[in-house]
């Protein structure tokens, strides 16, 4: 695999589906639907998956692809891939909230190992570079010359004041509960993938989620957190999140910096 190639093509798609997502955000009518698990689905979906999708087929035509939005992907049986949420955060999309993001992510041998997260609406765009280190670029973007870059590095966590970030849709009693097992000082709120990146760059420590995600949630943020010096753990025996499962669903885990003395759940 080139890398280089890989992430400028991934970095360039993430920016071009942003527009595109962009342009319906400020649109009067997302034409939102339920998909058959009950979660909603609207045309920024489908024209960002459509967009990302036809480009990195051209770019690598020989490296499986699975998407989210296209079920006839969801029945691979493979350890290398490409992965992609297009709009991961679509509640968040819906509610105006401004907390979505674009997901690309490479997985070798089932570990997330580069990835991009696009936060058009915030202006915040994370990638790790060809050689699998995690750097936030500052904007304005431009699609074919990179801007001015900053290496993320997580935290060194005092484990007697833990600052955590939770989901801001999925929140419940049980993540409090894990949440409460340790001393937290601080706490935020935040939506789809840029938890991960929180913990990336060191502006929180550890992200506990109890709750259902799929890999496409998952893969690009995580390949960021590891590219920063952070782990994805399963919260039922804390051993590393892996990728290319039967059915592509994710157990319980917990993002974090490491030097938390973490406890399963």
């Amino acid at each position: 695999m080139n890398y280089d190639a890989l992430m400028q093509t991934m970095r360039r798609l993430a920016l071009e589906a942003g527009d595109k997502i962009m342009e319906i955000y400020h649109s009067d009518d997302f034409d939102i639907r339920a998909k058959s698990d009950d979660s909603p689905v609207t045309m920024a979906d489908e024209a960002a998956d459509a967009l990302i999708s036809d480009g990195l087929r051209d770019a690598f035509p020989d490296m499986p692809l699975v998407t989210e939005e296209q079920s006839d992907t969801h029945d691979l049986q493979v350890r290398d891939f490409l992965i992609v949420d297009p709009l991961d955060g679509t509640k968040e999309f819906i509610h105006r909230r401004g907390d979505f993001t674009v997901n690309i992510a490479l997985v070798e041998n089932g570990v997330p190992t580069r990835g991009v997260v696009y936060a058009p609406a915030k202006d915040r765009l994370f990638y790790t570079d060809a050689t699998g280190q995690s750097v936030e670029e500052s904007g304005p973007f431009d699609k074919e010359r990179i801007g001015a870059l900053a290496p993320i590095k997580v935290s060194e966590p005092d484990e007697n004041g833990l600052m955590v970030v939770a989901s801001k849709s999925h929140r419940d009693q049980a993540t409090d509960d894990y949440i409460n097992r340790y001393s937290v000082k601080d706490s935020k709120s935040a939506g789809s993938s840029l938890k991960f990146c929180l913990v990336a760059t060191g502006e929180a420590d550890f992200y506990p989620r109890l709750g259902r995600t799929m890999e496409w949630d998952t893969a690009a943020g995580h390949a960021v957190l590891s590219g920063a010096g952070g782990r994805v753990l399963r919260l039922d025996d804390l051993q590393p999140l892996t990728y290319g499962k039967a059915t592509f669903a994710n157990p319980f885990f917990v993002a974090t910096a490491p030097g938390i003395n973490l406890s399963v759940a």
